[in-house]
Formats: C-alpha cells, structure tokens, sequence
C-alpha cells in the first residue's frame, strides 16, 4: 500500500470538493477569515490555528500549505517586511493557493506569498525541478537512475529549496501525521535545518493517547483522514526535543477528542519549540530561576531551584535564551537581564 499516493488522493479531492470530514472544528480569527476567498476557507483541512504565532516582519514556512489558507493570514499578520512560503506536494492545492495570489497580494498590500512544490520530510529538493529534469531525462535504466540521484544530491546542496537557516518560524496546520512512519525524523531534522538559531515552531497537529496499532497504520482512509500517522502524545514533544530543539510545550490541548478509533483517543493539540542560539564559548553562567515553582528540571538535566543560583554551561545557557523560557530567569552577570529569546536587533550568538 502507498499511502503517499492515498494522501495525494485525497487531498486532490478536497481541492475540488469540500471533505468536511478533513478537518476539527477551529476557532479562526474571524477578521482575517473575511479577507479570504470562500473557496480556500471551505477547502481548508486543519485543526489548529498556528497563524497566530506569527510575528511582524517574519519569515515563515507553512509546511503542507493547501489551498493557501494560513499563508495569506500569516502574510498579514507579518506585515510588508514578512515572507510567507507554502510548501506542498499536491498540484491540485498548489493550483488552488496561486489561484487567488494576485488578489490576496491586492488585499495585504504586497506580494509576499510563494508556493513552491516540496515535500515537508525533504525540504531541499524542488519538486518542480526534478520534474523538469525527469522530463529532459527519463529514469529508464540502472545508469540514468543513479544520475538521477546525483542530480538530487547536487540540487540539494546548490539550490535547496529552502536553504538553511533561513526562516523565522515554521508553522503546519494538521500535516505531519500524514509523512509515513520512516521519514518523520527526516521531517523534524528539517524543520531544525531551515530555522535560523532562534527561530520557532507552531505545530498544530492529530495526536493519539495510546500508540497506533499496526493494523490501524495499514488504513488508507485512516491514514489520509489524519489518524492513523498521529504521533502519540508524549512522543510528540520528544521528537522535537531529540532533533535539537528546546522549550517545547503544549501550547493548545483540546480535551474533548476530535475522534475516537478503537478505545484510542484522537485530539488536536499545537506543539511550540525554539531552536536554540548559537554559543561558542565554554563561558559558564549563573542564573536565578524566579519561579513560580519551587524546583525544575530543564532538558540538559539542570535542576534549578527557585531562588537560588544555579552555575550552567554555555550551551544550557543559549537553549535557555531561546523560546520559552523568558522571564523565568535572571541572569546573574547582566544585572537582571531576563532570558529568553533575542531583541529584534540582537545578535544571533549569546555570547
């Protein structure tokens, strides 16, 4: 069973006809949904709203983009010096997305969305471009195969399709339960590629209390219907964390299950997260934690106690300048310079 070629399926479907089992019941900003054209509002599948993270001036990437429709609400809301680039694998939503660019530029006040033709789990290679290339030279032997896959390699590292380090927040709108099993660490290696040091991601996505049963993973129309890839709850973070990322918390967690297979809970939650700064330094720091409880414990295993200085090393102290974790401690050897993430005009490096 290919269930890429069931997801791709669907989701051409769901941009010619509305597939109101697609998506959760999600309360938008209702000032940015009258901006929009009715057609992407109604093909839009998600279950989260991850626009809302979206600060002026960034540089964002919509992973799994569809008709378009949180792109153009993070376009406004990151302002004429924002960049909003949808990445999708689907010809029928990538049509859908460009159909009202021309409009959508009219509306915001610029042209500041592009939708480029990618894979969420590969996000150097350019989809459009290995279809040119194929087109030009057909994979038909053993020799032209593995040309091929050096040409990948080459177009990966030359011209990737987002380049590293380059983006401001990643966001996804109910679309990485949809990669297959085996690439979805690939996909979060990605995301932590293509963000700057410092940069976010909003995650609204499926998850599941218990883990997917293999008989479950088997279902085309499970799979394609945002179940059967969901990532269990607690494993969700994790992921994130593995790959580098630091202060990762639930930021939204939806109680009532959006479905229920098999005893197995199904619920939308959006998952935050930083890629920490850059530090080259062996410099230790010293930092007070302010509370509001009396002792925690950060994912490099410091523990901290309200109150009282706590000696870290330099890399500690660049995940705790990212993200999260501002206002929650003081730093010692800045006279009261709160963590957290950088000014706008502060540089990357916390050192």
């Amino acid at each position: 069973m290919n269930m890429q070629s069931a997801v791709l399926s669907t989701y051409s479907d769901g941009a010619k006809e509305v597939q109101a089992e697609l998506c959760c019941p999600v309360d938008y900003d209702t000032s940015l949904l009258k901006m929009l054209p009715q057609e992407i509002v109604e093909k839009d599948y998600g279950c989260g709203d991850p626009s809302r993270y979206v600060r002026e001036g960034d540089t964002v990437v919509d992973l799994g983009s569809g008709g378009g429709k949180i792109c153009y609400m993070a376009a406004h809301l990151a302002g004429e010096k924002g960049q909003i680039i949808g990445v999708d694998m689907n010809d029928d939503m990538l049509n859908l997305a460009r159909k009202y660019q021309s409009d959508m530029a009219e509306k915001i006040g610029g042209d500041r969305v592009r939708f480029v033709k990618g894979h969420i789990q590969d996000l150097a290679l350019d989809l459009d471009a290995l279809g040119k290339y194929l087109s030009d030279n057909p994979a038909n032997s053993v020799k032209a195969y593995h040309d091929m896959i050096a040409w990948q390699a080459k177009q990966r590292k030359d011209t990737p399709l987002i380049a590293d380090n380059s983006v401001d927040l990643v966001i996804s709108n109910c679309v990485l339960n949809l990669v297959s099993d085996a690439e979805k660490t690939q996909m979060i290696n990605e995301i932590f590629r293509v963000l700057k040091p410092g940069g976010r991601v909003a995650i609204s996505d499926i998850v599941s209390d218990e883990y997917v049963p293999d008989h479950l993973k088997a279902d085309e129309k499970l799979w394609s219907g945002c179940i059967s890839g969901a990532f269990q709850e607690e494993e969700f973070a994790e992921v994130f964390i593995d790959a580098g990322f630091v202060g990762a918390r639930y930021d939204k967690w939806d109680i009532t299950p959006w479905q229920t297979v098999d005893g197995i809970e199904f619920r939308s939650v959006t998952l935050t997260a930083s890629k920490p700064l850059i530090c080259d330094s062996d410099t230790m720091h010293e930092l007070i934690y302010q509370g509001p409880f009396a002792e925690i414990c950060d994912d490099y295993d410091n523990v901290f106690i309200r109150g009282e200085k706590t000696r870290i090393d330099a890399e500690s102290y660049a995940a705790l300048r990212s993200g999260a974790y501002q206002d929650q401690f003081t730093d010692y050897n800045t006279e009261g310079l709160a963590c957290g993430a950088p000014a706008a005009n502060e540089k990357s490096s916390c050192c």
